[in-house]
Order: C-alpha cells, then sequence, then structure tokens
C-alpha cells in the first residue's frame, strides 16, 4: 500500500511538473509565434510567465452578439483561449447580451444602430452554439489526450446579462462609477476619435468601458480571473478593467493580453473577401468559401498565418515554408493552413465538403457539386447567376447557353464556345450543336453549371 501510494504520488508529481513545464513553454511560444502586441501592464512579462509557470489560471475574452455569427477576425481571440486551454489553463467566453445592447464603440466611426433584444438573444445564442462547436472541434479533431497526457480543460460559458438584470443602476454607479477617473476615461483612443467626429459620442457607448471593466471584476470575484485577452482595439477597455480592479480588489493583480490586428498586403482588415466578412457560420459563408479563403491567401502572408491560426509547432512550419518555397505552385502551405482552419470551424465533414468542391470546380470533379442541392451550390459559387430553365427535348448547348443568357448575343456564344471558352460542370464544351442530356450535362441534383471564362458562373435549376 505504501509503495502504491508513493508511485502514485510520483505520478502526480509528474504530472504537475509536466503541466508545468508545458503551461511556462506555451507561453513563450506564443510570443515566438507572435501572437501578443501588447502585455498590460507592459513591465509585467516576467511575472505573468511565472504565474501561468506556477499554476493553472483562468482567462477570459469577450464576444458581443451584435451580429449571428462570428468572423474570422474573431477567430484570432479563440484560437488565444484554444492555446490556454491547451496548456491546462481555465478558458472563459464572455457573451455580451447586456453590453450588445450599448455597442462597443471601439474603432468606430459612427454609433451601432440600436439593438432589439430578442435579436441579441437569437445572436447570443448562435454564437454560443458556434463557440462550442469549435471547441468540440478542437478537442475532437486536433488534440490529442494520449501525447498530452492529460483531459482539456472545459469551457466556461457565460452571459453578462445574468448580473446585470437585476442590478440596480443607482448601486452600480454608488459602488463602481466612484473608481472611474473621467481624465482616464476620456483619453482612451476610442473616445477621442468619437468626439473629434462629426456626429459625437453619446453617453450610452461611452458608458461601455465601465460595463466591461466591471465585466472582469465580476469573472475575477467569482471565477478567481485574473487575465483578459482581447483583439488590439481593446485595450483602452481592458485598462479600464485593469484600473476598477485596482482600486476595488487591491491586493490581486490582474493582467491583460492583446492580440495583434492582421491586416492583408494592401493594408485592408483581415477577414473579408470582396469587402465581405467571411463567417463563421456555415449559412453565411460555406465551408467551401471559408478554405478559398485561406488558400488564397499570397505566399507574403501564409507564413504569418500558419503560426497564429494553426497549432503546428514552430518547426514544423518552418520545414513547410522550406517545403512550400521550393514548388510555390503547390501552394502546400496555403493547404495545410486551409485544412487547419476549417477542420477547427466546421469539422470534419466541413472540410470533406470543401475539398470535395474544390476538386470538383478545379479538377474537374464534378461527384462533389452533384451531392449539392441548389442552395448550397449558390453558396459555394457565390455571385453565381441562377437561372430557371424548362427541361425541354433535344435543346443544344447553343439554346441553352442563350436561354441561360450566358452572352449577350448569339453570334458572341458561337465565337466563344468554339474557342473553348465555354465549360458544362467544369468540362470544357466546344460543339454548340450537342444536345443536351442528363447524366453527362445534367447533375443527379437537377443543375448544370455553366461557366464562361474563368469566374462567370451560371447555374442553371431544371424545371420538369
Amino acid at each position: 500500500m505504501f509503495l502504491r501510494a508513493c508511485l502514485r504520488l510520483k505520478k502526480l508529481e509528474y504530472a504537475d511538473l509536466h503541466k508545468r513545464f508545458y503551461s511556462y513553454r506555451n507561453m513563450l511560444l506564443l510570443t515566438e509565434r507572435d501572437f501578443f502586441q501588447d502585455l498590460f501592464p507592459d513591465t509585467a512579462r516576467p511575472q505573468i510567465t511565472k504565474i501561468f509557470e506556477n499554476s493553472p489560471q483562468t482567462i477570459y475574452a469577450g464576444f458581443d452578439p451584435t451580429a449571428e455569427s462570428l468572423h474570422v477576425g474573431n477567430l484570432l481571440v479563440i484560437m488565444g483561449l484554444l492555446h490556454f486551454q491547451r496548456a491546462g489553463h481555465h478558458p472563459i467566453a464572455l457573451l455580451g447580451g447586456a453590453t450588445a445592447l450599448i455597442g462597443d464603440p471601439s474603432h468606430r466611426k459612427t454609433e451601432r444602430s440600436q439593438l432589439k433584444k430578442s435579436l441579441v438573444q437569437r445572436n447570443l445564442e448562435a454564437i454560443k452554439q458556434q463557440l462550442m462547436r469549435i471547441f468540440e472541434n478542437h478537442q475532437n479533431f486536433l488534440w490529442d489526450d494520449k501525447r498530452h497526457q492529460r483531459p482539456l480543460p472545459q469551457l466556461r460559458i457565460v452571459n453578462n446579462a445574468e448580473w446585470y438584470e437585476n442590478l440596480n443602476i443607482i448601486d452600480f454607479i454608488n459602488q463602481n462609477g466612484r473608481h472611474f477617473r473621467l481624465g482616464q476615461m476620456l483619453s482612451r483612443t476610442s473616445v477621442q476619435s468619437r468626439l473629434e467626429a462629426e456626429g459625437g459620442m453619446s453617453f450610452a457607448e461611452f458608458t461601455y468601458q465601465a460595463f466591461q471593466a466591471y465585466d472582469w471584476l465580476h469573472l475575477l470575484r467569482n471565477y478567481n480571473c485574473r487575465f483578459q485577452l482581447g483583439g488590439s482595439d481593446q485595450m483602452g477597455n481592458l485598462m479600464s478593467g485593469h484600473e476598477l480592479i485596482s482600486r476595488t480588489e487591491a491586493k490581486t493583480e490582474v493582467f491583460g493580453l492583446t492580440l495583434p490586428l492582421i491586416t492583408n498586403e494592401e493594408g485592408d482588415k483581415f477577414g473579408k473577401s470582396g469587402g465581405t466578412a467571411v463567417w463563421l457560420d456555415q449559412e453565411k459563408t460555406s465551408a467551401f468559401a471559408l478554405y478559398q479563403f485561406f488558400i488564397r491567401r499570397p505566399d507574403a502572408e501564409v507564413e504569418k498565418l500558419l503560426k497564429l491560426f494553426t497549432f503546428l509547432s514552430l518547426p514544423e512550419i518552418e520545414k513547410l515554408m522550406s517545403e512550400h518555397r521550393k514548388e510555390p505552385e503547390k501552394r502546400k502551405a496555403q493547404t495545410m493552413l486551409a485544412e487547419d482552419v476549417t477542420l477547427l470551424v466546421h469539422g470534419e465533414n466541413g472540410l470533406k465538403q470543401a475539398e470535395r468542391i474544390t476538386n470538383a470546380l478545379y479538377k474537374g470533379q464534378v461527384e462533389g457539386l452533384a451531392e449539392l442541392n441548389c442552395g448550397e451550390v449558390q453558396q459555394t459559387l457565390n455571385g453565381a447567376t441562377l437561372v430557371e430553365l424548362l427541361a425541354e427535348p433535344d435543346i443544344t448547348i447553343l439554346q441553352m447557353a442563350m436561354k441561360a443568357k450566358c452572352f449577350p448575343t448569339e453570334a458572341d456564344a458561337v465565337r466563344i464556345i468554339t474557342a473553348g471558352g465555354f465549360y458544362i460542370n467544369q468540362k470544357r464544351s466546344q460543339n454548340i450543336a450537342e444536345i443536351i442530356s442528363h447524366g453527362i450535362h445534367v447533375l443527379r441534383n437537377g443543375l448544370t453549371i455553366l461557366r464562361v471564362g474563368k469566374r462567370n458562373f451560371y447555374i442553371v435549376r431544371w424545371l420538369k
């Protein structure tokens, strides 16, 4: 019994040492991956590292449900929570069911439109499900229990409406308002830029930083949450929380970590495709569209994105980039990036669907398109024209092309089709007199995909 107890104690000591080492090493690796833009207070780096090394910590990030889905820009914050979870720490996702009704003024030129409570609640539930799915996908497909010898701490999701619903406004101002200093609140970049704008800033927006600060205080008191993670635009709100806690909980030190603002080669904010946000919701941005967004990242961006959006080790990324530079036309680095992000966001089925459609569109394997319904094909071929045609007997390729309005004139149609610039289900079709037949030109889902040139798609839905 004594020997068994000693062995069990040694095992526990080893597990604890392994956890502490991994936590310390994880903090260093995240720094090496350029994962952090700022640490607050800026002199606390050695202290933060030591705290993470000594014991599991609780860290939170906030998500306001101002839309029914998160987008790729939010994914970096989620990656931060996942990295800390992998290191043995406890992640909290705070959903702003209350603060979404106010609206965060950070990096905005005008005030947000006022949201109805019912809409916020609907958005909140959708984002909650989205976060749960991403964390489950990570655990199921990107985490190896056997390799790391320990289970992942569970994600905790909280809604700040829970503690604001019954909070009296007079009590809130009396207990917390006296700890804020107007000079400091007015000095925030998010406030200064709005005060100088033509529309000014409403009192509601001005109070946002006070409520976000109290969120952190509440999480500290209830979950011992000493760390907040946020985008670079959240530094002002983060500092407000730090100041409130330093005045109300003087013996407890808290710390903030901000993530870099990612931009493309043109300096535009990351997460937009053709001016439209790339969403994490399958209904708003398909798994294929998300996959293609990352496949199309230029070579100059891909190494940085691999460090930020995958769990590949730095040596693995270095090796991959070395292979990529030898044969850049194969886009090995972009493919690995797209696969890992799609797997994390949409799971194994989403990745398989994205790969099937990619093979159908770009490698001539049309079976992937035949498995989709009309709505899914429309979402996949974003911007494609949908045309409904009556399935008439003996209709020719030329007649179909003209009925689908693929060409302005018949002369243009004949010239482009015979020259090889017209495709049916991703196969070049040059015979204008060929008869349309089911199984060859019409997929088993009753659709025909037409393409003129490289990017002009038309979806024909055949009516009986």
